[in-house]
């Protein structure tokens, strides 16, 4: 069983910084994409950032040039490096991962979700 465990989330105020952590554990041969979606209430989940094992990232236009995806495969961990925050990036940040359970299957994973809230 694979599990995605987030951490890093919390409260702070415009213009602040925080540091979402992703680590991934269980039994497994290799993760391919991992990213960050976030959700706000009365929305679905929505994709902020991924990055692919071979380090392309991709971002939402709301977060280019603010936010920055990074990935420790080392340590199976994933991250998100969150600057200059506004009150519209409050909201629910969940870690998802394309894991490679066994050599020839490929399965995702959503973590339970930490929420980022910025006050104005």
């Amino acid at each position: 069983q694979v599990q995605l465990v987030e951490s890093g989330g919390g409260l702070v105020q415009a213009g602040g910084s925080l540091r979402l952590s992703c680590l991934a554990s269980g039994s497994f041969v290799s993760i391919e994409n991992m990213g960050w979606y976030h959700r706000t209430p009365g929305r679905q989940r929505e994709l902020v950032a991924m990055i692919s094992r071979r380090g392309i990232t991709t971002y939402v236009d709301s977060v280019k040039g603010r936010f920055t995806i990074s990935r420790d495969d080392a340590n199976n961990t994933v991250y998100l490096q969150m600057n200059s925050l506004k009150p519209d990036d409050t909201a629910v940040y969940y870690c998802n991962a394309d894991v490679r359970v066994i050599a020839t299957s490929l399965s995702n994973y959503w973590g339970q979700g930490t929420q980022v809230t910025v006050s104005s």
